[in-house]
Formats: C-alpha cells, sequence, structure tokens
C-alpha cells in the first residue's frame, strides 16, 4: 500500500484492496449529483420493495404499503433531521442560524430519528385507515433494516461514519482532507504516521451494514415461525438496537444527550435491546399461558396466498358458480325437453299399445260373432233339410195316396 494517497481513494489494506477514484457525486450538466442521495435513494426504493413482497407473502394487499410509502419517506427524514439538530443544536451552530436547519446539503441525519419518524406515521395511518398497527409494523421492519442495510453505504462515499483508530483485519484508510476534522479523535491522530496523508480507522458502516444483513436473515426465517403479530417488530428494535448500541461506542461522531457525555445513540440502542427483550420475554410467557393469541404458522405448508390473488380466486369461484348456474339451467332446459320428449314418445307408444290392444280385441270378438254366426247358420241350415225332408216325406206319401 502506498505512503501518500490519492484524494479520492479508499483502502482496506490488510485485505489487498485499494480503490482509486471512488467519487462523492457526479455531473449532469451543471448539475452536482450526490451519490449519497442516490443511495438513500435507492434504500428507500428496496425497503417499500421488500415490505411490499412481505405483505403479499402475508396475505396482506401491498398496496396499502405503496399508499402509506410516501408518509413514511417524508416524515422518517422529517425525524431523522431533527434529530441531528436536537442533538447537535450547539456544535452544529444551528443556535446562531436556525434556519440552517434547512440545508441538508451540509448533511446530518440522524438515523434513529427515521425510526421514530416512521412508526408515529404508522401509528396514525393505521389509525385513520383502519389497519391493525403490529401488521404493519411487522411488515415496515423488513423495510426499515434492508433500507439501513443499503443506506449506510451511502456514508460509505461520503467518508463518514467510521470509528477510531483500529489495526484489525477490517482496517480502512481514508486520505486526511477528505473526512471532517472533528470526527478524528485522539486514537486516530495519535497514529498518524509521519510522511502520510491518511488515517486508519474502524470502517462502522461497514459493521452495521453487516451486522443488520445478519438481523435481516433471522426475521426472514421468523416469518413464518412468528408466534404472534408484533413479534417481528421485537426482534427488530432488539438485533438493531443492540448492534448500534456496540457499533457506536467506537464511533467517532457521536451525539450525546443534551447536558452529558453519554452517547444517545447508544442510550437508546441498549434501552431498546433491554426494553423490547422484556416485552418478547413477557409476550411469549402470556402466549404459552395462553393469555395471547398465538398463530401457529408450522402447520401452514407456504405461505398463504395474497389478498389480490384471493380476490382472484373470488372472482374465479364466482364465475365458476354463474357458469355452473347457466350450465345447470342448460341442462335442465335439455333434461326437460327429453323429458317431454320421452312423454310424447310414450304417449305415443302408448296409443299405440292401446290401438293394437282394441284392434286385437275387436278382431278377438269379430272371430267369436263369426263362429256364433257360423253356428247359427248350420243350425238354420240343419233345420231347413229337416224341413224339406218333412216335405219331401209328406209329398211321397201323398202321391203314395194318390196312387
Amino acid at each position: 500500500m502506498p505512503d501518500m494517497m490519492g484524494k479520492m481513494d479508499i483502502a482496506f489494506p490488510h485485505l489487498g484492496i485499494y480503490l482509486t477514484n471512488v467519487p462523492k457525486s457526479f455531473q449532469i450538466g451543471n448539475y452536482t449529483i450526490a451519490l449519497y442521495g442516490i443511495v438513500m435513494a435507492l434504500s428507500m426504493l428496496a425497503g417499500m420493495l421488500i415490505a411490499a413482497w412481505v405483505a403479499k407473502k402475508t396475505g396482506q394487499n401491498p398496496d396499502t404499503y405503496w399508499d402509506c410509502a410516501l408518509y413514511l419517506i417524508i416524515f422518517a427524514l422529517i425525524g431523522a433531521r431533527l434529530y441531528y439538530v436536537i442533538f447537535f443544536w450547539e456544535e452544529g451552530g444551528y443556535a446562531q442560524n436556525p434556519l440552517s436547519i434547512l440545508n441538508l446539503h451540509q448533511g446530518g441525519l440522524g438515523l434513529y430519528g427515521s425510526v421514530i419518524g416512521g412508526l408515529v406515521t404508522l401509528v396514525v395511518y393505521a389509525k385513520i385507515k383502519k389497519k391493525k398497527l403490529l401488521e404493519m409494523t411487522d411488515t415496515v421492519a423488513y423495510g426499515m433494516i434492508l433500507g439501513q442495510i443499503i443506506g449506510r453505504w451511502a456514508n460509505f462515499f461520503n467518508r463518514e461514519v467510521f470509528g477510531r483508530y483500529t489495526d484489525s483485519l477490517l482496517a480502512m484508510r481514508l486520505p486526511i482532507e477528505m473526512v471532517r476534522q472533528r470526527d478524528i479523535d485522539s486514537t486516530i491522530a495519535s497514529h498518524i504516521v509521519e510522511g502520510t496523508n491518511y488515517i486508519q480507522v474502524h470502517p462502522t458502516f461497514l459493521y452495521e451494514s453487516l451486522w443488520n444483513l445478519g438481523v435481516l436473515i433471522i426475521m426472514l426465517i421468523l416469518m413464518r415461525r412468528k408466534r404472534f403479530t408484533g413479534e417481528i417488530t421485537l426482534v427488530y428494535f432488539i438485533g438493531y438496537g443492540l448492534g448500534r448500541a456496540w457499533i457506536e461506542y467506537i464511533r467517532t461522531d457521536q451525539l450525546y444527550l443534551i447536558g452529558t457525555d453519554l452517547p444517545v445513540s447508544m442510550v437508546l440502542g441498549l434501552g431498546m435491546f433491554v426494553g423490547c427483550g422484556i416485552v418478547l420475554i413477557a409476550d411469549f410467557v402470556l402466549a404459552h399461558r395462553g393469555k395471547l393469541e398465538m398463530i401457529d404458522y408450522s402447520k401452514v405448508p407456504e405461505f398463504v396466498k395474497p389478498a389480490k390473488d384471493e380476490a382472484k380466486d373470488e372472482v374465479k369461484e364466482e364465475t365458476k358458480d354463474e357458469a355452473n348456474d347457466v350450465a345447470g339451467d342448460e341442462a335442465n332446459d335439455v333434461a326437460g325437453d327429453e323429458a317431454k320428449n320421452a312423454a310424447e314418445n310414450a304417449a305415443i307408444n302408448a296409443a299405440k299399445n292401446e290401438a293394437k290392444d282394441a284392434a286385437k280385441n275387436e278382431a278377438k270378438n269379430a272371430a267369436v260373432y263369426g263362429e256364433k254366426t257360423e253356428k247359427q247358420g248350420k243350425a238354420t241350415n240343419e233345420e231347413a233339410t229337416e224341413v224339406e225332408e218333412e216335405q219331401a216325406e209328406e209329398t211321397k206319401e201323398e202321391n203314395q195316396e194318390e196312387s
């Protein structure tokens, strides 16, 4: 590694990484675009995308979170700025020049302020829209942690948010002229080697980004395993609070509680860790005793269908029912026609059978009548023959007498 670094260079000597000409901004025409702003915008977009994805996977309507996104971004930024100004009031010169509060080009955002601003926004939004607050915080927590993972790399381009001197594996070197002089503490200054133009520090932005990545992984694992609504929110505050507390301890750009030497972010981080940890344990105890409704995702083989898909399924079911009704009506009509035809055919067949039976009866009666008539005819013929014989006998007797 060279003893003299280029103005825009950044190095990680023990990893063998030397980056040259790492820009802080770029030009588009007459406009200067800060990479800090680009990275922050990307972090916000990524945060909303994962929140919408989680909403879809957990059966919520993603549009709810897109509708809330603008309010979240605006008030998170306001909260971040106010947090920084409040705890850097004198040192930042805001007491002497309050209008400089509006000058965001000079930097000055406190991440805890964005968390507080976002949480307040969710409380108000959920109340107005009649949404379940803890369900929303469980979902937005994924967006917050991913946004923080990405957003910390904005500090990388700005050469800020670093810690004390270190010679550890992840030690980072920055040119002295590229960092704020107030961020160089005694541990850093005492290790500046004569004949060099750089400082060697803890890359705390990297520590926090990696730490939050671990928290996100845990949250994703718990997404289908949470036992009650609000659990993910507590895990987020516990994980982020603990990480922020130990990382804040080694940072050189700390903001202090007014009138004390206590880093406010470290105090808040420890408070979040302890407070939310107690609440999480209490909730598990209450759930175990049956006093808190639990969600058993272990019996669910896969994520529930998104709200939109459920709506589509309902429409499909309604369409299917309508189709079945139509098909049923058509079938009934067809069945009715077939029944009608069958009835007509049966009537015709019945008529044919009746006609056939009637013909048989008439033929039978005719035969009986013919037989009777034949018998009568025979009887008449016999009687006539007897009469003729008697007459012939009488005639014969008369002739004999005349003789």
